[in-house]
C-alpha cells in the first residue's frame, strides 16, 4: 500500500513537472508585440479622383511605429502652460530644442579629467589582461 502511493506520487509529480518543459506542441512561434501598431479609423477621402494604393505600401498618413516613436520622442517642443515655463525659467531649465542641439560643434561641454578620457579610450575587450595599478 505504502509503495503504491509512493509510485502514484511520483507519477503525478513527474507529470506536473512535464509540463514545464519548453518544447512540444506549445513551443510555437509567435508575433512580436512590440511591432503591432493602432490603426488610424477610416475616413472617406473627400476627392474620389484618388488612385488606390499599391498592395503591401504603407499608410501615407501614419508612418511607421518606429517614425511615430521618433516623433513622439524628438518632436518640437511641446506647448506649455504659463504656469509651467514660468517655473522652468525660475528653475533654469534646458532649452526645449536641446535633444536637436547635442551635437552641434557650438555646444559646450564639461571636461571630465584624465581618468573619464582614459575609461573612454580604453580598448574593447574581456577585461582578461586588465591591471590595477595603486598609485603612491
Amino acid at each position: 500500500m505504502r509503495t503504491a502511493k509512493t509510485v502514484i506520487l511520483l507519477a503525478a509529480g513527474s507529470t506536473l513537472l512535464a509540463a514545464c518543459g519548453g518544447g512540444g506542441i506549445f513551443n510555437r512561434d509567435r508575433p512580436d508585440e512590440f511591432a503591432v501598431q493602432r490603426q488610424a479609423p477610416l475616413v472617406v477621402p473627400p476627392d474620389f479622383s484618388l488612385q488606390p494604393p499599391a498592395p503591401g505600401a504603407p499608410r501615407p498618413a501614419e508612418g511607421t511605429a518606429q517614425e511615430q516613436a521618433l516623433d513622439a520622442l524628438f518632436g518640437g517642443p511641446a506647448p506649455r502652460s504659463a504656469t509651467e515655463a514660468s517655473v522652468l525659467d525660475r528653475a533654469g531649465a534646458a532649452a526645449p530644442g536641446i535633444r536637436s542641439q547635442i551635437g552641434d560643434p557650438g555646444t559646450n561641454t564639461v571636461a571630465k579629467g584624465s581618468v573619464t578620457r582614459d575609461i573612454i579610450a580604453a580598448p574593447e575587450g574581456d577585461g582578461q589582461a586588465a591591471q590595477a595599478v595603486i598609485p603612491g
